[in-house]
C-alpha cells in the first residue's frame, strides 16, 4: 500500500510536528506500507521538506516528496511552448521546476508574461500581487498552485493561497484557468507514477491519499476514485465531516497518523441506526442522535466510534432525502480531541 500523506496539518504545523505523526508513520512503515509525502505548498525544496520531517526521527528524502509546485511545472508544460514567459508569484522551487520544463521566469508585468502563475509564500507581498494583477489585466493566462484557503501555521490556522487570490481575481475579474494542486487529482496520479518501484504505475486501489482537509485532501481523492483518511489533527473537525457533501466525504477517519497502522472498526446499520464498535448513531426529527454503550451521549462527545457512526448516519439521511440538508440537522457537540 502506497500512503501519501499531506504535510501541513498532517505530518507538521509550520515548524512543529504534529502530534503522534512520527510514530504513526514508523509503525505503518515497519508494516510495509510505502510512505511518500504530497504537499500543496509550492515554496520548498523537495529535499528540505524531507530534511524537515526527518529531523522528527522519521527517514524521509527528498525522493519521497512531491509538491504543486512540480504539478505545476507539468501542467504548463503542455499548455505553453518553451520559451514561453511567466511571471511567477512564488520562491525559488517553483522556478526551478518552470525552468526546468523550458520555460522563461520574468519578474513584473513590463516584461509581458503570457502566464501569470500564482503559488504561497510566507513573504508575499502587495507589490507582488501588484504586479501579477497587472499582467493578468495586460492578457496574460493566470494559473494557480493551489486553491487552499488556510494553511496551518504553528501559531493556529492563516490564509492560504486562495485566500490570497481574492485579492488578483477581485481587482482583475479573473478566475484562475487552472490549479496544478489538490482538490485536482493531478497530484496523486502523478504520485502513483512517480513513487511506483517498477514502470508500472502503482494501482489506485494500492494508494491511500490521507489529509486533514476535505475540501482539499479528499475531495482529490474522490474526483480521482481513491480511497482516502482524513485526520483530526488540522483544519477538518467532526462537525465539517458530519456536513459533507459525498465529494467530501472520506473512506476513513483517524484522530492522527497513528491511524494508519490500526484496523478501522467497520460501521454497519440496522434500518436507520448506525453502530461502530460501542457507539450508536441515528436520524431522529431533524437531530443527529448518538449514544455510547446503549447510553445518550454527554457533551462534547470525544469517541471516534461516535464520530463514524454519526457521520455515517448524517450521510446516509441526505443521501436518502430524509433531510434536505446536513446543515438542517441539529448536531451534538464534539470535542477537539478524539480517541
Amino acid at each position: 500500500m502506497l500512503a501519501l500523506l499531506d504535510l501541513d496539518g498532517v505530518v507538521y504545523r509550520g515548524a512543529n510536528p504534529v502530534e503522534n505523526a512520527a510514530n504513526g508513520i514508523s509503525q505503518a512503515a515497519q508494516l510495509g506500507m510505502r510512505i511518500a509525502y504530497t504537499t500543496n505548498n509550492p515554496s520548498r525544496y523537495p529535499d528540505t521538506v524531507a530534511q524537515q520531517i526527518s529531523s522528527f526521527g522519521v527517514t524521509a528524502s527528498g525522493s519521497d516528496v512531491i509538491t504543486s509546485a512540480m504539478v505545476s511545472a507539468a501542467m504548463l508544460r503542455e499548455r505553453l511552448t518553451p520559451g514561453s514567459k511567466v511571471l511567477v508569484v512564488g520562491k525559488d522551487h517553483l522556478k526551478t521546476e518552470l525552468e526546468n520544463v523550458g520555460l522563461v521566469i520574468v519578474d513584473s508585468a513590463d516584461e509581458k508574461p503570457d502566464v501569470v502563475i500564482q503559488s504561497w509564500f510566507p513573504e508575499i507581498s502587495w507589490s507582488i500581487l501588484a504586479q501579477a494583477s497587472y499582467a493578468i489585466e495586460n492578457g496574460a493566462q493566470y494559473f494557480v498552485t493551489n486553491r487552499d484557503m488556510t494553511i496551518p501555521r504553528e501559531q493556529g490556522i492563516a490564509p492560504g493561497n486562495g485566500a490570497l487570490q481574492l485579492s488578483v481575481i477581485a481587482t482583475t475579474g479573473h478566475e484562475p484557468i487552472a490549479s496544478a494542486g489538490k482538490p485536482e487529482a493531478a497530484m496523486y496520479h502523478q504520485a502513483r507514477k512517480l513513487f511506483s518501484p517498477t514502470e508500472d504505475m502503482v494501482e489506485t486501489h494500492d494508494c491511500l491519499p490521507v489529509g486533514d482537509r476535505l475540501d482539499t485532501d479528499i475531495e482529490a481523492a474522490n474526483r480521482g476514485g481513491y480511497d482516502s483518511a482524513v485526520v483530526l489533527t488540522g483544519v477538518a473537525n467532526a462537525q465539517q465531516i458530519i456536513q459533507a457533501k459525498p465529494i467530501l466525504r472520506p473512506t476513513y477517519i483517524c484522530a492522527d497518523l497513528l491511524g494508519l497502522s490500526q484496523k478501522q472498526p467497520e460501521v454497519v446499520h440496522n434500518d436507520n441506526v448506525f453502530v461502530c464498535e460501542n457507539a450508536q448513531a441515528w436520524v431522529e426529527d431533524a437531530a443527529l442522535r448518538v449514544s455510547i454503550n446503549d447510553q445518550s451521549a454527554t457533551e462534547p462527545i470525544s469517541s471516534l466510534h461516535a464520530l463514524r457512526a454519526a457521520a455515517s448516519a448524517a450521510w446516509e439521511a441526505v443521501d436518502q432525502h430524509r433531510v434536505g440538508s446536513a446543515e438542517e440537522l441539529a448536531i451534538p457537540e464534539f470535542a477537539q480531541r478524539l480517541s
